[in-house]
């Protein structure tokens, strides 16, 4: 499936061919909740209604806010979420995302993508 861009032109999200959605958001950019409301409405969209899990490219992200990050632990078709990243600051909004808010479902920091990969393919227990 071709990936479609989200609603405000922050990423673009596809259904690729081995099951997996992938949510890339550009470069530096910064995540408002408008953003990550038009980010979910097309996860939701692409999934056709089924779930699927996520791989979340939010390399080189310069901020979340605090509003994007209530909208993230909203569910949506995603069942499971590997945030992958570069950098210490990756790392660093990924585990504060995930210190404060009870993501929807399994929910990982990873920067290897083999490895995140593999997590995503594993059978939800």
């Amino acid at each position: 499936m071709k990936p479609i861009i989200v609603d405000g032109g922050k990423g673009t999200v596809e259904l690729r061919p081995d099951g997996v959605i992938h949510l890339v958001w550009e470069p530096r950019v910064r995540i408002e909740k408008e953003d990550a409301q038009a980010a979910m409405a097309a996860v939701n969209r692409i999934a056709g209604g089924g779930t699927y899990p996520m791989l979340v490219d939010m390399a080189t992200t310069e901020s979340v806010s605090i509003q994007a990050r209530s909208v993230f632990s909203i569910p949506c078709a995603a069942n499971r979420i590997a945030l992958l990243g570069a950098s210490p600051v990756d790392r660093i909004l990924a585990n504060f995302f995930l210190g404060v808010h009870v993501p929807p479902c399994p929910t990982r920091f990873f920067t290897s993508r083999d490895d995140s990969m593999k997590w995503l393919q594993q059978t939800a227990t």
